[in-house]
């Protein structure tokens, strides 16, 4: 079989398109969730049969101190697909800043309604959603102070993310030790920060953080 120049010229085209086509579909994917480290403070085991309301303690009558929250969000992979039953562990600092870990020294008071950490799972449509206390700065050893954030550990299939949700508009955003270096450690730095959104309470603060997995 002859192979002439216009076959050449053809299949170079086809070659092209199909490259082209290749790189619109992967630039049409979702920016995946940096992963970052676990923290110092990282709960050895978290609570069993806890509430998605981290507001109150069970089985005692007060409330955590703090600004109320809501936050939700769905966990889908790049293409947008919803990863129901992705295994979710949350961990935070009170509204002092302080952590119920007992590795953490802050002398920041520990806030005796609030645990502070929930294990749960994302639904059928990959969302999930808490009730919380807006987390308040602390110390860290290297002497400066970090911004408030949400940790997050999720796993599903084969891919586990390790990954910190900070919030917008924080006067410690720009010198916090690890979102202050996020342009230099990802591509998309700004899917670390949720977004405000409406909530349905009056007076409670409404967020959400999509999270997008590998897998």
């Amino acid at each position: 079989m002859r192979f002439t120049r216009r076959d050449a010229v053809v299949g170079g085209l086809i070659g092209t398109l199909a490259s082209q086509s290749t790189m619109a579909w992967a630039q049409s994917l979702l920016a995946p969730t940096g992963q970052e480290t676990f923290g110092p403070f990282y709960p050895v085991r978290g609570p069993r049969g806890h509430e998605l309301d981290l507001t109150h303690f069970p089985g005692r009558p007060g409330h955590a101190l703090g600004e109320v929250m809501v936050l939700s969000g769905r966990v889908t992979d790049r293409t947008g697909k919803p990863l129901p039953g992705a295994k979710i562990t949350l961990w935070q600092a009170n509204a002092a800043g302080r952590y119920t870990n007992p590795v953490d020294t802050n002398p920041a008071p520990i806030d005796p309604n609030f645990l502070g950490v929930v294990d749960f799972e994302s639904g059928p449509d990959g969302s999930y959603k808490v009730r919380t206390i807006k987390p308040g700065p602390y110390p860290e050893p290297s002497g400066t102070i970090r911004t408030p954030h949400i940790h997050f550990d999720v796993s599903h299939a084969d891919y586990r993310l390790v990954t910190q949700m900070y919030f917008p508009g924080e006067p410690l955003n720009e010198t916090d030790i690890l979102l202050s270096t996020l342009a230099a450690r990802r591509r998309n730095p700004a899917n670390a920060i949720c977004k405000p959104v409406a909530s349905e309470e009056p007076g409670v603060l409404g967020f959400q953080f999509d999270i997008v997995l590998l897998a």
